[in-house]
């Protein structure tokens, strides 16, 4: 099991740990629902250095990325980011990820989730017919996301950056707590505001920017936070999390990702792809509320008020921002639009749930 330069501080603060990933992971220090409120009303702190990162470099970096992804990079100029798939060849999704560009049609970055590293390098070198320049920095890339509405504030003490008017999905590098050449972005997968903060150095230097986090933001009651709060904070935008809600089997366009499937160009299994938006997919990712007690959970299965199968849960929990519990899942296109009843079977009974728009959460 991997540890990042951030293992001993939690073990030190008390943090639950658990393998995730392959790497030693916190998933909760003081609960999931009091670091849940602290992203959500303040500001928290999460290790993610266990994501993927890689560099492409060179004349034919865009056009790989093009052939690769879903999603149109051309569109993407200096500071900008884009969330973005892979799919593969038989309509499902390798990964999802995000594409940073740092010098227009030279540099990018690519950011992919900690599970699928060697899968998506393999399956982006595979790709690789015009020899694009191609490093994975992952084990050397320390990455914190700092997020909740006090986040920015508590950050620009610590840079001459201009993180207040960071726009969303844009980044910048700079000087930070100290550290020079640290990029810093804003595409938060809470929905809380807030700042990922990727730099290398040695342990001890990634001691010392997480302390001078956490003592610029000490006005606002930071809370470490850990995984467990992650995966909450994320459900209720109606985020998707890689191998719950898509995976190889998934179609992008059954997963509510038409928006970052462009056909203005040509990608992996692009006709397949295509067609489905064409036709119509044949099941639909749909996000609920549970109307009966209970909480929905991973693989649960979706019927009708009669019993019938129509789907499964990919994702759910027990809202802490809402009270209420909430869920996705693939349902058949029938019982998709808003405001259709379905059932999901827990312990063989079946409790009454109502599809709603997601995101669940809005500030």
């Amino acid at each position: 099991m991997k540890n990042t330069p951030f293992t001993d501080i939690h073990i030190a603060l008390g943090a639950k740990m658990a393998e995730f990933a392959g790497y030693n992971m916190p998933i909760s220090y003081t609960g999931i629902n009091d670091e849940h409120a602290a992203v959500r009303n303040s500001v928290g702190i999460f290790d993610v250095s266990h994501m993927g990162e890689f560099i492409l470099k060179g004349d034919g970096a865009l056009d790989l990325i093009q052939r690769v992804t879903s999603n149109d990079a051309s569109k993407l100029t200096n500071g900008k980011a884009q969330y973005s798939c892979l799919p593969n060849e038989t309509g499902g999704i390798v990964d999802d990820l995000l594409v940073y560009c740092v010098e227009q049609n030279k540099v990018y970055m690519l950011v992919v989730n900690a599970s699928n590293i060697d899968k998506d390098w393999n399956w982006i070198m595979k790709h690789n017919t015009a020899n694009v320049e191609m490093h994975n920095i992952s084990d050397k890339t320390s990455l914190l996301a700092v997020q909740g509405p006090n986040a920015v504030k508590a950050m620009q003490k610590l840079t001459d950056m201009d993180l207040i008017n960071l726009q969303y999905y844009t980044f910048c590098k700079g000087t930070f707590a100290g550290l020079e050449n640290v990029l810093i972005s804003a595409t938060g997968y809470t929905g809380a505001g807030g700042v990922e903060i990727y730099f290398e150095g040695s342990d001890d230097q990634a001691a010392m920017v997480w302390n001078k986090i956490m003592e610029a933001s000490a006005e606002f009651n930071i809370k470490p936070c850990g995984l467990g709060c992650r995966d909450t904070l994320r459900l209720e935008m109606g985020f998707c999390l890689y191998g719950n809600d898509i995976d190889d089997t998934t179609n992008p366009i059954e997963a509510g990702l038409g928006w970052i499937t462009k056909f203005t160009k040509d990608f992996t299994n692009r006709a397949a792809i295509e067609k489905t938006k064409t036709e119509g997919p044949a099941q639909k990712l749909v996000g609920f509320e549970l109307i009966d007690k209970g909480i929905p959970r991973h693989d649960y299965i979706i019927k009708t008020a009669d019993g019938v199968q129509i789907g499964k849960v990919t994702s759910g929990t027990q809202s802490p921002s809402l009270g209420k519990a909430i869920g996705m899942g693939y349902v058949a296109k029938n019982y998709a639009s808003i405001g259709s009843e379905i059932y999901i079977e827990v312990r063989e009974k079946l409790l009454k749930a109502i599809v709603v728009k997601i995101p669940f959460y809005n500030n």
